[in-house]
């Protein structure tokens, strides 16, 4: 896991300075790149720069934690309470934070917090993961409805992308293999027609071929590979492509 980004925002210097020393001594994960001594500075610093986790006096000059929650509004970091006071911990629940410890500081129970926090961040990374795995698969849907243009003597055809297997380089033309087993050619290099095509679910995996990842079946191992399309076509894979087919469906 990456280091976890941290400020402390404490008004007594020797409970600052301690809390520093135990997080570098029992909590290495955690990197304080800043402190606040007061509510202000507090508020002023968490808007200004990102971070994952603070660790929040409860009691400080110029207002209180709760204060300084308040004023941030939608809150993008966990909160761990550090206080003299019990009866701060129910308003500590109803604020999200993640750990409540009592002064002087348990290194257990500090331990303890920042676990809970690492939990919290994983948690959370995973969620943002499985939504933009989701958007992606909604955004890879919907173009691949989007329609190629075919042009001939006598005008054009519109083709949807999704209907396109894959495309092989013939010179200076390249051939279409389309779902229904039929087959046309343009005048463009298969280079051109890649580059039109690369952002629509398209990947080069042979210098002669360019293949719809919708429509890929299996892949063989071998020298060179070979995939296996939804027509039961095979299509020859060169080592970088490869590479290329296993980074682009990861």
């Amino acid at each position: 896991m990456e280091q976890i980004k941290a400020i402390i925002v404490e008004d007594e210097i020797p409970a600052r300075e301690t809390l520093v020393h135990y997080l570098k001594k029992y909590c290495p994960i955690v990197d304080v790149v800043d402190t606040a001594s007061d509510a202000n500075e507090a508020i002023e610093k968490l808007r200004k720069q990102p971070v994952d986790l603070v660790f929040l006096d409860v009691e400080l000059p110029f207002g209180n934690a709760f204060d300084v929650l308040d004023k941030i509004g939608a809150i993008p970091f966990e909160t761990i309470f550090i206080t003299a006071y019990e009866q701060y911990a129910i308003d500590a629940l109803n604020h999200n934070v993640a750990h409540y410890i009592l002064k002087p500081i348990d290194i257990e129970e500090l331990i303890k917090g920042v676990n809970k926090v690492k939990l919290h961040i994983n948690n959370r990374k995973n969620q943002l993961r499985k939504e933009e795995n989701s958007n992606k698969e909604r955004n890879y849907r919907a173009i691949q409805s989007r329609k190629f243009v075919f042009p001939h003597v006598n005008g054009f055809d519109l083709i949807e992308i999704g209907n396109i297997v894959s495309c092989k380089a013939d010179n200076n033309y390249t051939e279409f293999i389309l779902l229904d087993g039929s087959k046309k050619i343009i005048s463009k290099t298969l280079k051109t027609i890649q580059q039109q095509l690369q952002d629509y679910g398209f990947l080069r995996v042979h210098k002669k071929y360019l293949v719809n990842l919708e429509h890929i079946v299996s892949y063989q191992k071998g020298n060179p590979g070979q995939l296996t399309m939804v027509n039961q076509s095979g299509i020859a894979v060169t080592s970088s492509g490869k590479a290329l087919l296993l980074n682009t469906l990861k």
